[in-house]
């Protein structure tokens, strides 16, 4: 991969990783610290990196780093780690978005990852399996599974929003 490539993956998905990142994480600062690291990571092995597989290699370096941080994160329990609106009031006046937030975060991490690589970065599903090291197959019951629990983590937040 030459600079004008790398510098062209830049502009091209720092955003993407960035979105993908922080649906997970929940915190700028840590997301804006993987996406450093994922940049940091390519471009100190940009020779050996193909300028047209970069997406697909930056994608998988972001997810690695993002695992990495999901797991120092469990073993750092403190104030600053609890989630006070989970323990506040129950759903009340949540736009659509918060609601969808909330039913992704209750799915367990593979499944969130795979759908959130699909729905809203667009990715196919042997992308996915490059990606995430998942077999096509297992992406495509991931992505059935946590669909599958969406739908009724919504279908119950929806008959409490009625009442």
């Amino acid at each position: 991969m030459t600079v004008d490539e790398y510098n062209s993956a830049v502009a091209d998905y720092a955003d993407n990783i960035y979105r993908f990142v922080l649906k997970h994480l929940k915190n700028i600062d840590a997301a804006r610290d993987v996406v450093q690291d994922t940049f940091e990571k390519v471009w100190l092995k940009k020779e050996n990196i193909d300028g047209q597989k970069v997406k697909s290699y930056l994608f998988t370096t972001a997810y690695n780093r993002l695992i990495d941080v999901v797991r120092k994160e469990k073993f750092q329990v403190g104030e600053e780690n609890i989630d006070y609106v989970k323990h506040a009031d129950p759903i009340k006046n949540m736009d659509l978005q918060s609601i969808l937030n909330e039913a992704l975060d209750q799915l367990p991490a593979i499944q969130k990852t795979v759908i959130l690589l699909r729905d809203y970065e667009g990715y196919d599903y042997s992308e996915i399996g490059n990606i995430t090291d998942l077999k096509e197959s297992q992406v495509k019951v991931y992505i059935f599974r946590g669909r599958k629990k969406l739908k009724e983590i919504l279908v119950s937040v929806e008959a409490v929003l009625e009442k």
